[in-house]
């Protein structure tokens, strides 16, 4: 089993996947600065009369340049996307500033502890994030040895164990692999800490602490009892994720997005957003994991409007401007999450090798259906067709579209994102009271 909570990251040389044909996996990879820079093949028609298949085409051509080489030197504006209030960014707001309330708020009153979906009465929750200062001991005995019927994941970068605490509380231990603890990965183990120390929100996994003693690299954070999203895709479980169900995980995801890119001390950008780092709770609350890849965003105080780093994520979610100029910003973030959106509508994989070519790339596929006026035929065939989840089908496609466009500034904020979906969920909703009265 590969572990959501470590990612598995598989690299290639000059850093594009080599091997696009797996199975149950995505190809997580990062690029050098110093690799060779090669233009994309992509055009764009100024002359089509139809702005919706403009459009289309010009996120298909994006689509394709994420698994072309990576340029660099190349310049690219950005500016501001106008948020509109609405009574849905009032509530969204209003979600955020509890949210807020809950992690910098509580630094001064840890045992309050807020939370909108419940809230936790255990000694080690009422910590500052990370402040546990965990002994080796403490951890073997947590997880007795390693002991091999506790593990519950396995990742490029090392195992996931269950564990419980001496309080009761349950947690999962990531445990670092000796024979790859390199230079590079421990890179990746320090900026998880460093992140995960400094956010706190319930759709984010929370951080109990870690552990470095000899060559051991251990974090301890919440046991999330429910699988990946993805292993929920894949029926793995036996059920089927319902519509609304699936409209709920997005509005999560989105708050916890949003939480990481305006809400905490310094923006964060977390540069893996997939389903299989999206953990889900015996209540099919979403909760994101897995900040290995995690940045602090660029200082728009200092006038900074991207971070120019090597690239980092996971093939079909990576955002085909990043990957050409180098130039990192919230809204790589956005353009992952325009994929997230449209596998939870189809079910499918972001890459499906298998399929026919024309239906290999999946949000290149159901962008072109979408726009042909076909979006019902790219809905999940376990889920019911519906006036309800036709609507909201269409609803969420037309926002993936606006996340997945090719220039990061025509994409919008994620708390643009949350609003969005949250009106989508009210509209979804008043159907269903509809259809259930006929």
């Amino acid at each position: 089993m590969r572990s959501p909570l470590f990612g598995g990251r598989g690299r290639s040389s000059g850093g594009i996947p080599t091997n696009l044909s797996h199975s149950g996996t995505s190809t997580t990879f990062s690029s050098s600065a110093s690799a060779s820079s090669h233009k994309s093949a992509t055009t764009t028609s100024s002359s089509c009369k139809n702005p919706v298949k403009s459009a289309a085409r010009s996120v298909a051509e994006a689509l394709v340049a994420c698994f072309t080489p990576p340029e660099q030197d190349k310049k690219s504006s950005t500016s501001a996307f106008n948020n509109d209030s609405s009574g849905e960014s009032c509530l969204v707001h209003q979600f955020f500033v509890l949210s807020e309330a809950s992690s910098s708020g509580s630094r001064k009153r840890r045992s309050s502890n807020l939370s909108i979906y419940g809230s936790s009465n255990d000694s080690t929750r009422t910590k500052e994030p990370g402040s546990v200062k965990f002994t080796m001991e403490e951890i073997l005995k947590a997880t007795r040895n390693f002991s091999p019927s506790f593990k519950i994941g396995q990742g490029g970068f090392g195992t996931v164990y269950k564990g419980q605490l001496g309080d009761g509380t349950l947690v999962a231990v990531k445990r670092a692999k000796k024979i790859v603890y390199d230079k590079h990965l421990g890179v990746e183990f320090q900026s998880e800490v460093q992140t995960l120390s400094k956010v706190e929100h319930l759709n984010l996994v929370k951080f109990y602490g870690f552990l470095e003693h000899d060559d051991e690299r251990i974090l301890v954070v919440e046991y999330v009892p429910n699988g990946t999203l993805r292993e929920h895709l894949d029926c793995v479980h036996g059920n089927v994720l319902d519509f609304a169900s699936r409209l709920d995980i997005a509005i999560d995801v989105a708050h916890a997005i949003t939480y990481l890119h305006m809400y905490t001390d310094h923006p964060v950008i977390h540069r893996d957003i997939k389903s299989s780092n999206i953990l889900l709770t015996e209540n099919s609350r979403a909760k994101v994991a897995d900040f290995g890849f995690a940045r602090l965003a660029a200082d728009s105080e200092s006038g900074a409007t991207h971070v120019s780093t090597q690239v980092k994520g996971t093939a079909g979610y990576l955002d085909p401007e990043y990957l050409k100029t180098y130039q990192l910003t919230e809204k790589s973030d956005v353009y992952s999450f325009g994929v997230l959106l449209v596998e939870l509508v189809t079910g499918r994989r972001p890459i499906e090798p298998k399929r026919e070519l024309k239906e290999r790339i999946t949000a290149r596929w159901a962008v072109k259906k979408f726009t042909n006026g076909d979006a019902i035929l790219v809905l999940d065939p376990r889920l019911a067709r519906s006036p309800a989840n036709n609507f909201a089908l269409e609803k969420i496609l037309e926002l993936s579209l606006q996340c997945l466009a090719p220039h990061r500034q025509n994409r919008p904020a994620m708390k643009k994102c949350a609003e969005i979906l949250w009106s989508i969920r009210k509209d979804y909703k008043e159907l269903l009271s509809t259809s259930d009265v006929i």
